[in-house]
């Protein structure tokens, strides 16, 4: 089955177009992501504003002729999250992505994205493997944390942290002082603290890190030019390594951040705040390292509509 999913979320528009076969197996037809910044501006004023919005709209024109350029497909679903849950206008939103596009439109609860987080990024390891994962999705307006093993979840938490609403919240000069690294940091720690209980964190052997933060620390760590996803996908990125790449981001202003190898320039203005929250959920479940995947929640979703209704 022929699966187009949009994943329209508060920094980023993304779309995958792939064949679900009847095991599960995914083959991709096309993969694009756009830094659209719907979210810019939601966590101080609530509502999403114009601007964004044509942003996103001028993106899935584009997304929309892709889809019938190679074929069409047999579902097509837009899944949306916190900047549009999080807006007073998000439910006007939805609708009208639905209606212009033909497109099954749902803004989704944290706990859904979360549960289709981890499916897209479990899903091509061995369901039988019974050691503990975090997987764990930053967004631009929140990050999800998910427990399980093999297909099944066993906690989850989806958080106020996002690479948006912390950067507006806490990063006011260019480059940042040390007082509002401190200030990210600590806000960072305190809602991880309060959303993940020591007693889940205790038994995760290996944290899956997917989405646009955890992609670009992989693209940095190798220095790609050009970003090369099967290369990204599997990479291990230690904690140490994670530390000097967040470091490093932190000491530049967004220019020169804008030059770094492996990173799109259109992350340049929030991968500081992605680079603390990342490292400090590392420090937070006591491990060395993080793998990184391309299967993140496009895969969840297609999966999701490939099976259910």
């Amino acid at each position: 089955m022929r699966i187009a999913v949009v994943d329209i979320g508060t920094n980023s528009t993304r779309l995958l177009l792939a064949d679900v076969a009847a095991d599960g197996s995914i083959t991709e037809l096309a993969r694009r992501s756009e830094v659209t910044r719907l979210g810019v501006g939601v966590d101080s004023s609530g509502v999403l504003s114009e601007e964004a919005m044509d942003r996103v709209f001028a993106t899935l024109d584009d997304y929309s002729a892709m889809i019938e350029e190679l074929g069409g497909a047999d579902k097509r679903r837009a899944v949306l999250t916190s900047a549009t849950r999080d807006a007073a206008n998000g439910g006007e939103f939805t609708r009208q992505v639905a209606e212009r596009y033909q497109l099954d439109a749902r803004a989704i609860a944290g706990e859904q994205e979360a549960q289709l987080s981890f499916l897209g990024a479990t899903s091509g390891r061995d369901p039988d493997d019974g050691s503990q994962i975090v997987v764990v999705d930053i967004g631009g307006g929140s990050t999800e944390l998910i427990i399980g093993h093999g297909r099944t979840v066993g906690f989850h938490v989806s958080t106020q942290l996002g690479v948006v609403r912390q950067s507006e919240r806490h990063i006011a000069h260019d480059p940042p002082t040390t007082a509002e690294i401190a200030e990210l940091n600590a806000e960072i720690d305190e809602v991880l603290a309060a959303g993940v209980p020591q007693a889940e964190r205790e038994h995760v052997t290996t944290i899956i890190a997917v989405a646009g933060t955890a992609t670009s620390m992989a693209a940095i760590d190798l220095e790609l030019e050009p970003y090369d996803p099967e290369a990204v996908h599997g990479h291990r990125v230690s904690l140490q390594r994670c530390r000097e790449i967040a470091e490093r981001m932190a000491s530049m202003p967004e220019t020169e951040r804008r030059k770094v190898a492996g990173l799109h320039p259109d992350r340049a203005p929030t991968i500081l705040a992605g680079t603390q929250i990342l490292v400090r959920v590392i420090e937070a479940f006591g491990l060395d390292a993080i793998e990184v995947s391309e299967h993140d929640i496009l895969y969840g979703v297609a999966l999701d509509a490939a099976f259910n209704s």
